[in-house]
């Protein structure tokens, strides 16, 4: 089932997966989405692909937000974006956090829709999710 949702509202989930425990980022960013007028779930620290997966589906988000400053973003990132096609959705995932310019390549090809870098200014961020969540519609 879908959600019923006025022309141009988007929602976003934004997670921290795994044992990363910094969550004053994702909390501005969530902030700042929300100041924009975007509708914004956040899961809470220690996520698994699996629960943010599951929580993407079930709340019919526009796109992923995950915020990763442990560096196990190569490996844990594309395991979201697996666990959500493995649901069946293609919902887009975006990354932020501190990710070295040499990842960005690689984790694009493991389907990561595009990747924030620390001290992204808040127009870029919402600028990028407005425009990852226009790509997929």
């Amino acid at each position: 089932m879908t959600r019923d949702s006025t022309p141009g509202s988007l929602r976003v989930l934004v997670a921290k997966v795994g044992l990363d425990g910094h969550d004053r980022g994702v909390k501005v960013v969530a902030r700042l989405l929300r100041d924009a007028g975007i509708e914004v779930i956040y899961t809470g620290l220690f996520q698994t692909p699996e629960t943010v997966a599951a929580a993407a589906v079930d709340e019919d988000v526009d796109v992923v937000g995950l915020s990763m400053l442990s560096g196990a973003h190569m490996t844990l990132a594309p395991l979201v974006v697996k666990a959500i096609r493995d649901r069946g959705s293609d919902i887009p995932v975006v990354l932020g956090g501190i990710v070295p310019s040499q990842d960005v390549e690689e984790l694009a090809a493991g389907g990561i829709a595009a990747v924030l870098g620390p001290g992204a200014p808040a127009d870029q961020v919402v600028e990028v999710v407005r425009k990852v969540a226009a790509s997929r519609s």
